[in-house]
């Protein structure tokens, strides 16, 4: 039956996936910043919505300016995170540009991408990011720099951090909780080891109960902190929450 139930959400969601490529390709540059919020986040939704997750949300976000930090355990982290916040622009490592139809999914939402493995192109989205942070938009990226199973955190990378720092702009941490029937961290949501982008899709569409809770959690000022320490701080209050 789980298999019936898969088969049946992946056929709606391809359909939803290629309007959505059509959107960013022949709408976005015809629209306002506000009307791409309200497709990105009614996209995002649906596409919750056809993979079964139940969406549950805590808090409230600045309007503009702030840099979003939050754990990463899934793909799908950046769908959830624009059902709440699509005006979040994320920082992405460069590969995701290349994977079918997602890439530009994502290219189309305003993501910076970064090759993670060069110092000089960290430093260039740095600046990009901050200010973009000095334009009033908001920047989220996931310090961790790779997904994780759910229940403990990686290390947290400081070095885009300093963007906020540089701007002067506040740090909004978001806790993701993907969590199922019996499980308080779901296993089907996990991106993590050999894990493929079929497979975890498979996961996904088969899983029965999967949600997703975001924890928007209070505003963290940056003025007189530095990097590494705020970095250290952030994963405390996002790994006591979880």
């Amino acid at each position: 039956m789980s298999s019936l139930v898969a088969a049946a959400r992946l056929a709606r969601l391809v359909p939803h996936v290629l309007h959505g490529l059509w959107l960013v390709k022949r709408r976005f540059e015809l629209l306002s910043a506000v009307e791409r919020h309200q497709l990105i986040q009614w996209w995002s939704l649906k596409t919750l919505r056809i993979l079964g997750i139940a969406l549950k949300v805590e808090g409230q976000a600045l309007p503009t300016g702030h840099l979003l930090v939050a754990n990463h355990v899934s793909w799908l982290d950046i769908a959830a995170v624009h059902a709440v916040l699509p005006q979040a622009r994320f920082v992405s490592k460069a590969d995701v540009r290349h994977w079918p139809l997602v890439g530009a999914l994502v290219e189309g939402a305003g993501t910076l991408f970064i090759e993670r493995e060069s110092k000089r192109d960290a430093l260039r989205v740095v600046h990009q990011a901050a200010a973009a942070l000095q334009a009033g938009d908001c920047v989220a990226f996931f310090p961790e720099g790779t997904t994780g199973p759910g229940p403990e955190l990686l290390p947290f990378h400081a070095n885009l951090l300093q963007a906020a720092v540089s701007a002067q702009a506040p740090v909004l941490p978001v806790v993701l909780r993907w969590h199922a029937p019996g499980e308080r961290f779901a296993v089907s949501a996990r991106f993590i080891g050999e894990t493929t982008l079929a497979q975890s899709l498979w996961a996904i569409a088969s899983a029965r109960g999967l949600g997703i809770e975001v924890q928007i959690l209070p505003s963290v000022e940056v003025a007189g902190q530095d990097r590494r320490a705020l970095a250290e701080a952030l994963r405390g209050v996002i790994s006591e929450r979880l």
